[in-house]
């Protein structure tokens, strides 16, 4: 148990570094598209299939996955493409390369999720999938803090925009540099794997249900840069605290992760059900609200970021055999990608019609998956 630890720390600390690089330039997209005179669609769109393209490709590395067994390179890979492109944001000068860039980023992240959480969940199975997906989030999360205020202190001191992605460069070698170590300690991460006799044998029901729970939420959770076009749109905050309100996200994610992880292994899916309800709110607040509403609604957002990257995958190593998780995961990330795409498009549109009938549609998108984790809860 105690190598199952270490494991999941390492990857962990790979994960803050590249949470650092990547999210860090997450909570100033927005402002910089603006800023380059990108559309409320356009964002949208960038955000959207920015996380579509990610999602995609997960399902061909999950398949590869299951295939090869080759965790490490197609680990490897994604990181390099995922970190490296992000210092070049500060080299683009129109909306379209930036879009492109943007776009380039999530498809290295999704190239190798699958891989990553399949090891993961090797070790995961030797101290509970919930808590230990809830660690890794949590590390994650606090790269996905210490980026964005790394970002607000660097526009504090009137550096811009693009001194920010250049500096930004700096945790993505941290992050290459851990992940070495992570491969030479731990060459075979399937030896820390546990199995549990009670796996189903094949992708049955309950996973198609969970599926559907996926893409209700992805379709109605909105990205964040469309809440930054809108703090930066109404002026409801100065340009260097939006950084700040995402790093606040960042740490009720982190926060929320390991809560929700560890109530995961105890409670099963009714702690899920909890978590829709709570972040189900976050959109009429932050968009329909004054500078406080809005920050509470930033919190439930990260509130639902937390269960999303914790309990979410957490529950497809539950439910789903080993031999067979790597295409799992590629197709829940690829179905959850789609839904975000076009719930992302949708919003972007939404928001230059009508405030109210995004905040609508983000909530009743949301709650509709609670009767599915219901039943999902009575199946098994």
């Amino acid at each position: 148990m105690k190598r199952a630890h270490k494991f999941i720390i390492i990857l962990g600390l790979v994960s803050l570094f590249a949470d650092m690089t990547y999210e860090g330039a997450r909570g100033i997209t927005g402002p910089f598209l603006f800023m380059l005179g990108a559309s409320a669609t356009m964002v949208g769109f960038a955000s959207g299939f920015g996380e579509l393209s990610g999602y995609i490709i997960r399902l061909f590395s999950g398949y590869l996955v299951d295939r090869t067994r080759n965790y490490w390179f197609m680990t490897f890979a994604g990181y390099i493409i995922n970190l490296m492109v992000v210092p070049l944001l500060a080299l683009a000068f129109n909306w379209q390369i930036a879009i492109l860039l943007i776009i380039l980023e999530r498809i290295g992240k999704g190239f190798r999720t699958p891989a990553r959480d399949v090891m993961l969940s090797y070790a995961t199975s030797q101290v509970g999938h919930g808590w230990g997906f809830g660690i890794h989030e949590a590390l994650d999360q606090i790269g996905a803090i210490l980026g964005p205020l790394m970002v607000f202190l660097i526009l504090y001191f009137k550096g811009g925009y693009r001194t920010g992605f250049g500096f930004l460069g700096v945790p993505a070698a941290f992050a290459i540099l851990t992940l070495i170590i992570a491969y030479f300690l731990f060459p075979h991460p399937k030896n820390l794997e546990v199995e549990n006799p009670k796996f189903m044998g094949s992708l049955g029901l309950v996973f198609w249900l969970y599926l559907g729970v996926a893409c209700l939420i992805g379709a109605g959770y909105a990205d964040f840069p469309l809440l930054g076009y809108h703090f930066k749109n109404v002026i409801l905050f100065k340009d260097s605290m939006i950084p700040v309100l995402y790093a606040l996200a960042m740490l009720v994610d982190a926060l929320s992760a390991l809560l929700f992880g560890r109530f995961f292994d105890y409670y099963g899916f009714k702690i899920m059900i909890v978590s829709v309800i709570l972040s189900s709110l976050f959109a009429p607040l932050a968009f329909l609200g004054d500078a406080l509403m809005a920050v509470i609604g930033v919190i439930l957002w990260g509130v639902g970021m937390g269960a999303q990257e914790s309990i979410m995958r957490a529950a497809i190593a539950r439910i789903i055999p080993s031999k067979k998780r790597g295409s799992a995961y590629g197709l829940f990330n690829m179905l959850f990608g789609f839904s975000w795409f076009f719930g992302s498009l949708f919003m972007g549109v939404l928001y230059e019609l009508s405030l109210v009938a995004l905040a609508i549609f983000s909530v009743t998108m949301q709650l509709l998956a609670v009767p599915l984790l219901i039943k999902i809860q009575k199946s098994i």
